[in-house]
């Protein structure tokens, strides 16, 4: 839906711009170099240049839906602990090593081997923090920068006014370089409200879903250490899901087995 938004939103106002006239009025190289790479600029001055380089891998989570699925997620713990009373929690060490997910996977491997649920816990937690933070920063990027974009667009418009207002004694130059200048200030909102500041939007929308993955799972491990009834475990961690979607799956509804989900996932 991001790529569908983006495509969309340039797709109307393009179209919007060739029916209102000449589009090549809206192309200006000194206005892009205003905005685009001043407002880059700023950014580089207030992000390190390694948070900058990470954000560009972190950014794909925009575009991609590969998040688990929540209700798979339970149906996959509900085997997981249904496994671990049949045969004991060394069962699992194979699942560990079979689990995409490196944080579900060192959380099972760290119950195979025995911690203390209390160390498992900090352990987890502590990977969640700083995951946490990693996440503030990549969408943090996108949205100073969405804040700058419109004052540097102001910036351009008013060298623009500078350079229009020298040239007064050139009254036929006035209509053209006024509308040079405000091209600056179009560019700065197209960045900040179509692209930016939505992609910052995404990226926290993310983060706070595979927060909520990633604390389903540290409580799923806990509790299968813990021995808890596999019943009980799967309607704790459908506590998490909002009331729309925590819902107990319907007589003839298509969807995977909590076995086949388990197979599927690791």
């Amino acid at each position: 839906m991001t790529v569908l938004g983006i495509v969309a939103g340039i797709g109307l106002m393009v179209g919007a711009l060739i029916m209102g006239g000449n589009p090549k009025l809206f192309w200006s190289v000194p206005s892009l170099m205003v905005t685009v790479g001043g407002s880059f600029a700023a950014v580089l001055i207030n992000f390190s240049f390694q948070d900058i380089k990470n954000v560009f891998g972190t950014v794909k989570q925009a575009f991609t839906t590969d998040l688990m699925d929540p209700e798979e997620l339970i149906e996959v713990f509900g085997e997981l602990a249904r496994k671990a009373r049949r045969e004991g929690l060394l069962a699992l060490e194979d699942d560990a090593n079979r689990l995409e997910d490196p944080f579900f996977a060192k959380g099972i491997q760290m119950m195979v081997d025995a911690m203390e649920p209390q160390m498992i816990r900090e352990i987890l937690e502590t990977d969640m923090a700083y995951m946490a933070r990693r996440h503030e920063i990549g969408y943090g990027i996108f949205k100073t920068w969405g804040n700058l974009a419109p004052s540097f667009g102001l910036i351009g418009t008013l060298i623009g006014l500078v350079q229009m207002l020298a040239k007064l004694d050139k009254p036929e130059t006035l209509g053209p370089s006024m509308a040079l200048a405000l091209i600056t200030t179009f560019y700065g909102a197209i960045m900040a409200y179509m692209i930016f500041i939505p992609l910052a939007g995404k990226l926290s929308l993310r983060s706070e879903q595979e927060m909520m993955l990633h604390q389903m799972m540290l409580e799923g491990i806990i509790a299968i250490q813990s021995g808890v009834n596999p019943r009980i475990l799967e309607e704790h961690l459908r506590s998490f899901l909002a009331p729309v979607s925590n819902r107990r799956r319907q007589p003839g509804e298509e969807t995977l087995s909590g076995e086949e989900a388990f197979r599927q996932r690791i």
